[in-house]
């Protein structure tokens, strides 16, 4: 009987602490770990920053792209400089034209 009585006291000197232990223990390594901890607040702070990085260039590429569709306007365009171009990129000349002819070589300037 005394070592019934024995083995019952230490397990109730024994079993709470250890519980509680295992339950702090749980709760730390989540407040740390888990899916809700201080690792997963940095990554989400890491996502957080790329996200604004992304939404900055993205407001960036909307502001450039802005630029260039209000440049074709017909407000905006110079008929002179638009023919230029379109010569140029077509390799086309006006009969009117003076046409100096260069060697692949010689500096155009």
């Amino acid at each position: 009987m005394k070592i019934g009585r024995f083995i019952r006291r230490a397990v109730r000197a024994i079993v709470p602490p250890t519980v509680f232990l295992g339950i702090a223990v749980y709760f730390g390594w989540n407040a740390t770990q888990g899916d809700h901890g201080m690792k997963a607040y940095q990554q989400q702070l890491l996502l957080l920053d790329q996200a604004k990085q992304a939404q900055q260039d993205a407001s960036a590429e909307q502001v450039a792209w802005k630029r260039r569709v209000n440049g074709l306007r017909e407000q905006s365009l110079d008929n002179d400089t638009l023919d230029e171009r379109a010569r140029a990129m077509l390799n086309l000349a006006d009969k009117n034209d003076i046409v100096v002819p260069y060697d692949r070589h010689d500096p155009l300037y």
